[in-house]
C-alpha cells in the first residue's frame, strides 16, 4: 500500500487513526498557541533563514554522507553510506530539533525551558540551547538512565541547567517524561517544553519531525551526489522515532527506497523483554496521543528492557504507528547482543564508536544487505556517537575505567 503524507496530520493532530492530543484541560490552551505561533512562523522567511543559519553555524550542518568501505567490504553487497548525525554539535540529531523549538519559545516569550531525557542527547542539546539564549533550563531524567548517562548528565550541569532524577516507575524515559509533563501542567505560563522525539499530543509529533526532516533533505541531495539516484534503503533505530522520521519523512513520497526502523529487541521479542511496541504492541494512549503501545490486556503500560537508554520507551511516535500500518516503513527488532556486537564491529572496521541506539540499525545489516545485489546503495543514519555508552559497553565487557 503506497502513503501520501502531504496533508498529514489532518486538522486534529491525526495520522490516519494515530495521534491527537489526549491531555488536561490546562494543557489545551498551550498546546493551541503552539500549533498557532508554529503555523505562523513555519513558512516565514526570516523565521526559516534564522532557523538554517543557526544550523549551518552553530550545529555545523550539513553532516556529510559518508562511504563505509570496510563495512561495505565485510557484507559484499551493496554500498554503505553513512548519514553522519554523530558529527553535529553535542554529537547527535537531537540539536535540529532543538534548534527550532527555541526559536519557537523565543518568540513567545518563554523564560523557563523543560525537557525530558533518555539517553541524555536530549538533555545535552536542549540544556544547550538555552545557554546560548541565557534561558532557565531543567531537565527531567529517569534515575536508571542518570546511572547508565552519567557522562551526560554532567555535561547538562555544566551548560547551567538542572536535572531531576525520577525515581518512580520504571526509572526511564516514560517515568521522566511523565513528570516534564507535570511540571508543564504547573507551570504552563511561563514554560515552554521542547520534546525530544515525534510522540506527545499535537502539535509536537509534527513540529519535531519538520524540523529533524533536514535529515532527509540533505539526504536527497547528497545521494544525487554521491550515486546519482535515490537509495535503496534508509535504515534507522527506532524509539520515540526522532532520528527515523527525519531522515524517513521527505522520502515517502520516493517509493523506491525502502524506509526500515529498528527497534530494541532487548532480550527478544518473543520473551517480552523487550522495547518494540510497533513489533509487539497494539493501540493505545501515552502522554497524550495515541499510538502503538507496549501493555497488557488492561491496558497498563508493560514495562521496558534495552541495553539503550535512548529506545527504552513503551511507545512510538504517532506517524511511525500510520507508516506501519500504511505499509509503506517496515519496523523490525535487535537484540541487545546483536546491537552490542555492532557496536563493537563498527568501531573496529570504520573508526566511529556509534551510540547503542545506532548500534542497533547497525546490527539489521546482518539480515538486510543480503536482500541486495552490488548495485544498491544502502544508508545508516548515523543518529549519534558513543561517547556516552562507554561506561555501559565496558561494565557489560568486564572492563574497569
Amino acid at each position: 500500500m503506497k502513503a501520501n503524507n502531504n496533508n498529514l496530520p489532518d486538522k486534529n493532530g491525526f495520522f490516519g487513526e494515530y495521534g491527537g492530543k489526549f491531555v488536561p484541560e490546562t494543557l489545551m490552551y498551550a498546546l493551541e498557541e503552539l500549533e498557532t505561533t508554529y503555523e505562523k512562523l513555519k513558512d516565514d522567511a526570516e523565521f526559516k533563514n534564522q532557523f538554517y543559519k543557526d544550523l549551518s553555524e552553530f550545529v555545523g550542518r550539513p553532516s556529510p554522507l559518508y562511504f563505509a568501505e570496510r563495512l561495505t567490504n565485510l557484507y559484499g553487497t551493496g554500498s554503505i553510506w553513512l548519514k553522519r548525525e554523530d558529527l553535529n554539535h553535542t554529537g547527535a540529531h537531537k540539536i535540529n530539533n532543538t534548534i527550532g523549538q527555541i526559536l519557537l519559545a523565543k518568540y513567545m516569550g518563554k523564560k523557563r525551558i523543560i525537557a525530558e531525557t533518555g539517553a541524555g542527547q536530549h538533555g545535552v542539546a536542549t540544556a544547550t540551547v538555552a545557554a546560548r539564549l541565557g534561558l532557565e533550563c531543567h531537565i527531567y531524567m529517569g534515575s536508571e538512565d542518570v546511572q547508565r548517562q552519567s557522562l551526560n548528565v554532567y555535561r547538562i550541569k555544566l551548560l547551567g541547567a538542572q536535572v531531576h532524577a525520577v525515581d518512580s516507575g520504571s526509572a526511564t524515559l516514560k517515568d521522566a517524561l511523565n513528570e516534564a509533563l507535570r511540571d508543564w501542567v504547573t507551570n504552563v505560563d511561563d514554560t515552554y517544553y521542547i520534546i525530544g522525539s515525534v510522540t506527545g499530543p499535537h502539535p509536537y509529533p509534527m513540529i519535531v519531525r519538520d524540523f529533524n526532516s533536514v535529515v532527509g533533505e540533505e539526504l536527497i541531495t547528497q545521494s544525487k551526489e554521491m550515486f546519482q539516484s535515490m537509495p535503496d534503503a534508509i535504515v534507522a533505530c527506532v524509539g520515540g522515532g526522532s532520528n527515523a522520521m527525519g531522515a524517513f519523512y521527505p522520502f515517502i513520497k520516493f517509493n523506491e527506497t525502502r524506509l526500515i526502523g529498528v527497534e530494541a529487541g532487548g532480550e527478544g521479542v518473543e520473551t517480552g523483554e523487550h522495547a518494540a511496541p510497533l513489533n509487539d504492541g497494539t493501540p493505545g494512549v501515552l502522554h497524550g496521543a495515541l499510538s502503538y503501545l507496549m501493555q497488557d490486556e488492561g491496558g497498563q503500560v508493560k514495562g521496558t528492557k534495552s541495553v539503550s537508554a535512548g529506545l527504552d520507551y513503551p511507545g512510538v511516535g504517532p506517524e511511525h504507528s500510520w507508516l506501519k500500518d500504511s505499509g509503506r516503513a517496515e519496523y523490525v527488532a535487535v537484540s541487545d547482543e546483536a546491537a552490542l556486537k555492532a557496536f563493537h564491529e563498527v568501531s573496529e572496521l570504520e573508526g566511529i564508536i556509534p551510540a547503542l541506539e545506532t548500534a542497533h540499525a547497525f546490527a539489521y545489516l546482518d539480515t538486510l544487505m543480503k536482500e541486495f545485489d552490488e548495485d544498491a546503495n544502502i544508508i545508516v543514519n548515523v543518529s549519534g556517537r558513543g561517547d556516552k555508552d562507554i561506561n555501559t559497553v565496558a561494565e557489560i565487557d568486564g572492563i574497569k575505567i
